[in-house]
């Protein structure tokens, strides 16, 4: 993308701020959130910034690319307050979206989730059954269903991005955010500073990790292409928490055991792996950092 205006919701957040940094080199950026999960230190100068919400009127939209990123992204947030979690998640996107269309937006790239697979050990392909198991799915599976209204009824080019586990360090991203940090990034600072981190169940469950800066290169690819539809971003590979933690401590030169605590979690996806070929097909993206390179950045500024 070149000489764009665009627009980056939840664009202080740990992938909106990426995504945004990304673009500012060579695009007009503004990047919009309320600073409930974001902070506006993540972002470089050539970013401008607008603290406001996706359910507020006269949003930034007059732009030629929206990138909606902003949700409550975390199941906990949903469960102890379903409204909220659907009005930000379903209402605020629709607000946003039609306010862009207004203003003669035509391309839309949005982020859902690949939580709404289920349990998979097997590589997950866009055309598979999905199902709203929890609020936080049921809200993405909204945001799909009115991607598809956007598109079919406005011509709108509507891409769905079906995110898998992603992952940066604390530094420049989510060390604000505590316990709602990406899991690497928190395992990492637990294990390089001593401390074990708590594994439900027997550690066995996999995870598509995926890095972030492969993550905001396919949502720069999605606008560039004018994708409509749905697409995973995943690696297509899957690594246990148990080898994960066995990993960190090889990079970091500690030798930290994990702590076990029992798996009570109900609708808990034991298990994700992403099918990327179809992003793949649409414009040859696929991952360029492999699990290990993206654990030894994660743990580099441990090692300085």
């Amino acid at each position: 993308m070149q000489g764009k205006r665009v627009l980056v919701t939840g664009g202080a957040g740990f992938i909106g701020s990426n995504l945004a940094n990304r673009l500012a080199a060579e695009n007009d950026v503004v990047a919009l959130d309320d600073l409930y999960l974001g902070t506006p230190e993540n972002l470089d100068e050539r970013v401008e910034f607008v603290d406001a919400s996706v359910l507020d009127d006269d949003l930034p939209t007059d732009v030629d690319v929206l990138f909606h990123l902003a949700a409550l992204s975390s199941r906990a947030m949903h469960e102890d307050d379903p409204a909220r979690g659907a009005a930000v998640n379903v209402e605020g996107f629709v607000n946003t979206v039609e306010q862009a269309r207004r203003d003669g937006c035509e391309t839309v790239v949005y982020a859902s989730t690949s939580s709404i697979y289920g349990d998979q050990t097997e590589p997950s392909p866009e055309s598979m059954d999905v199902v709203a198991r929890t609020g936080y799915e049921a809200s993405k599976l909204a945001r799909e269903r009115y991607g598809e209204y956007f598109s079919n009824f406005h011509g709108m080019t509507m891409a769905g991005m079906r995110f898998f586990s992603v992952y940066q360090g604390f530094a420049g991203a989510e060390e604000h955010k505590g316990e709602f940090a990406n899991l690497i990034a928190q395992f990492a600072d637990k294990v390089a500073n001593g401390e074990s981190p708590v594994l439900w169940g027997d550690g066995t469950q996999t995870r598509d990790f995926t890095h972030v800066d492969d993550v905001v290169r396919g949502l720069e690819l999605a606008a560039d292409h004018g994708l409509d539809g749905i697409y995973n971003l995943g690696t297509g590979e899957s690594y246990s928490l148990n080898e994960l933690v066995e990993r960190l401590n090889d990079v970091l030169g500690t030798d930290v055991e994990p702590e076990y605590e029992p798996l009570t979690m109900e609708n808990y996806v034991h298990d994700t792996m992403a099918d990327p070929s179809k992003i793949h097909e649409a414009t040859e993206w696929e991952p360029e950092i492999s699990f290990a390179e993206g654990l030894e950045r994660v743990c580099a500024p441990y090692l300085d």
